[in-house]
């Protein structure tokens, strides 16, 4: 993952004041806020679907690793494996038997 090392934060650092030490050595001009908040733009809606991808890696690593459990323990309930494939009312009704069986 690229933003967990130490050099991808010095990169964006470097770049940053390379970005700066243009400007000021170009008076800044008339253009400069415009493609500075071009390139902002542009970073956020990249970012925006990096992290989406990094979320629902993670989350599908973990949802494998809760049904490799449940599979691993004869006690479990095995239609709870792929029950996020499940429609949304049967989750909600197995949602309120739960919820019934921790007041009982």
């Amino acid at each position: 993952m690229l933003g967990t090392h130490a050099w991808a934060g010095t990169t964006v650092l470097s770049l940053a004041l390379a970005w700066v030490a243009w400007g000021v050595a170009s008076a800044f001009p008339s253009y400069w806020p415009v493609v500075l908040e071009s390139v902002t733009s542009i970073v956020t809606v990249v970012m925006l679907f990096a992290i989406q991808h990094m979320q629902h890696r993670d989350q599908t690593v973990i949802q494998r690793k809760l049904d490799e459990i449940l599979r691993a323990i004869p006690q479990a309930d095995n239609q709870l494996i792929a029950f996020e494939e499940a429609p949304d009312e049967h989750i909600d009704t197995l949602t309120e038997l739960n919820r019934q069986d921790r007041l009982t």
